[in-house]
């Protein structure tokens, strides 16, 4: 086994033989394989992934730590592995088993004598293995944002009176796949005008004009990490209002990040940055987190949220993202990912965050 599988299977209560995990995001974290169907049976001595024919080869050859089984009949493959390691007990990854999944696991385990465990124990085990990344996965985060920030800096040439979200929106995705990316780290958000009232508004037909703050949520996919960043900006020129709110969200963000460091509790970030807001005057306009997690998922642990009792460590990839919206006018939203050191952090954002007006 390597050594996230070998952690895992040392943190196994005593009374559990075995885990069982299907999502994609860990089994591609444990064994590095890539696959839209798979099961990774880890005992205390081996760890093993089953996988059908369409993916027997490429796991033969791809995957890490673990011993790959191809299976016709999945309940005889699991059985032979049950009978090998007199496994009589077997965690479940809660979180990624529906009602039908779990029934037809049940039905497997039990015509060998095994004890299903549902729970959400294991996935607090894995979520302490995850949600610290290693420097190989923060390379892999970083290069998704340098592919970010280099399609915002092309498509923002672009940008212009009479442009719809929906273009701009394509023409970003465009770039980020011709600068590297696997893919995008969610659908863009691309808005502009009263939308961006909306912190998670869809990219519409309607036309870019001026006076409009544009907001770009976006991120890329590479090698299975995500990147989340948004900026703001404006066309033409901004009211006094619009000004005033940007400076305020402009100072909240670069608050949030001077409290994110080792030790800090997750929530006592969230209120730094939400009690500057709301002391400025706009209170009830900023209504979601101040940040999550990233990484193999674009909302993973931990969460810098109003309930949130997490204590930052060195390693942890998060966002800081504070906003005003004002229905029926106009919202503001800056987002920087960070990772978290013993003293502070490192800011994996280099475009400038002072209001442009394109």
């Amino acid at each position: 086994m390597n050594t996230s599988l070998d952690l895992l299977a040392s943190m196994l209560p005593e009374d559990v033989d075995a885990a069982l995990i299907i999502s994609n995001e860990n089994r591609r974290y444990f064994t590095q394989f890539v696959s839209s169907l798979g099961y990774l049976l880890l005992t205390r001595e081996e760890a093993y992934l089953l996988v059908d024919f369409r993916y027997a080869e490429a796991a033969g050859a791809n995957a890490k730590g673990c011993v790959v089984v191809p299976f016709k009949k999945l309940s005889e493959d699991m059985g032979r592995i049950i009978t090998k390691h007199n496994i009589r007990s077997v965690m479940l990854e809660g979180s990624a088993f529906t009602l039908n999944n779990a029934a037809e696991t049940d039905g497997i385990l039990s015509e060998y004598g095994v004890r299903s465990i549902h729970s959400d124990e294991l996935d607090k085990l894995i979520t302490k293995l995850r949600i610290t990344k290693t420097s190989t996965e923060v390379d892999k985060i970083i290069k998704a944002q340098r592919i970010t920030e280099q399609a915002l800096t092309e498509t923002l040439r672009l940008v212009r009176e009479g442009v719809t979200e929906k273009e701009i929106a394509l023409e970003l995705e465009y770039k980020m796949r011709r600068f590297g990316a696997d893919g995008v780290s969610f659908d863009l958000i691309v808005i502009a005008g009263e939308k961006t009232s909306m912190p998670h508004g869809t990219p519409g037909n309607n036309k870019i004009k001026p006076g409009d703050f544009i907001t770009f949520d976006i991120g890329a996919l590479y090698e299975g990490y995500h990147s989340d960043m948004t900026r703001t900006y404006a066309l033409g020129y901004v009211s006094d209002k619009q000004k005033r709110v940007y400076d305020t969200v402009y100072r909240a963000q670069k608050i949030g990040l001077d409290a994110v460091k080792g030790g800090a509790v997750c929530k006592e970030v969230d209120k730094t940055v939400r009690d500057f807001i709301y002391q400025a005057g706009f209170e009830g306009c900023f209504g979601h987190s101040t940040g999550h997690g990233v990484g193999l998922e674009i909302h993973e642990q931990p969460a810098l949220s109003q309930s949130s009792d997490t204590i930052l460590q060195s390693g942890m990839v998060v966002t800081v993202e504070p906003g005003i919206y004002i229905p029926g006018e106009f919202g503001v939203r800056i987002e920087d990912m960070a990772v978290v050191t013993a003293d502070g952090c490192m800011n994996l954002a280099v475009l400038p965050k002072e209001l442009i007006i394109l």
